[in-house]
């Protein structure tokens, strides 16, 4: 097999993903991920791009029937959190910077920097991300955790695994009632889970409405 059949095979298999990935609302309450497998999926995404490495995604996994009824009413009563197999709450950590240490010595155990680079780009990462304003801490945590959830139903998606993204549920309640405290961002809750019910056909708008070129023409 020649290389470039090889990499149409490999991007066709990727776009069949980005092609067949839906919004799913009603589960199949019978199907469990093992934890180990949405540990698995939870580390595919984390590769996904974030701000000088930082990886500001956090994950908090719901997925006991229990916590499932907790989170409810603060969904907006929407059946999905209690029937998927777990709800990913997908949080920004606006200190993520306290990790840099961490993550820039990893770099330098895998051969990627040399320690004197790491301790460098430690203390710069340290120094910007400790000074940001507020909201823009926040802009950042939130950025990187969007991709990251993006990179999820993707994932999962590939998996065989159906996901749907949630913003209609009450941040301020959530953030009380899981612990969530000043640090961490509530960016979007996503079910994941089996497909009891086929998701309806969406359409897009055409690439010319939605594109410009070099400049915004209003």
């Amino acid at each position: 097999m020649s290389v470039s059949t090889i990499t149409t095979a490999h991007e066709e298999a990727f776009l069949n993903v980005v092609r067949e990935r839906h919004s799913v609302r009603v589960y199949d309450p019978k199907v469990v991920i093992p934890r180990e497998e949405l540990k698995e999926i939870l580390s595919l995404t984390m590769l996904a791009p974030s701000s000088s490495n930082m990886q500001h995604t956090r994950f908090l996994v719901i997925d006991t029937p229990e916590q499932k009824q907790k989170l409810l009413p603060i969904a907006n009563n929407q059946q999905q959190v209690v029937d998927a197999s777990a709800v990913v709450a997908i949080l920004g950590d606006k200190e993520a910077y306290r990790n840099a240490e961490q993550i820039y010595g990893q770099a330098v155990k895998a051969g990627y920097m040399a320690e004197e680079l790491a301790k460098t780009f430690t203390q710069n990462s340290v120094n910007l991300y400790s000074s940001l304003p507020p909201a823009m801490s926040r802009e950042v945590a939130v950025v990187d955790a969007s991709l990251a959830a993006m990179q999820l139903m993707l994932v999962a998606k590939a998996k065989g695994y159906d996901t749907v993204p949630m913003g209609g549920y009450n941040r301020e309640k959530f953030a009380e009632a899981f612990g969530l405290g000043d640090r961490y961002v509530p960016v979007m809750l996503i079910p994941i889970g089996k497909a009891a019910k086929t998701a309806h056909g969406t359409t897009r708008l055409p690439i010319e409405d939605v594109t410009f070129w070099n400049e915004v023409n209003n």
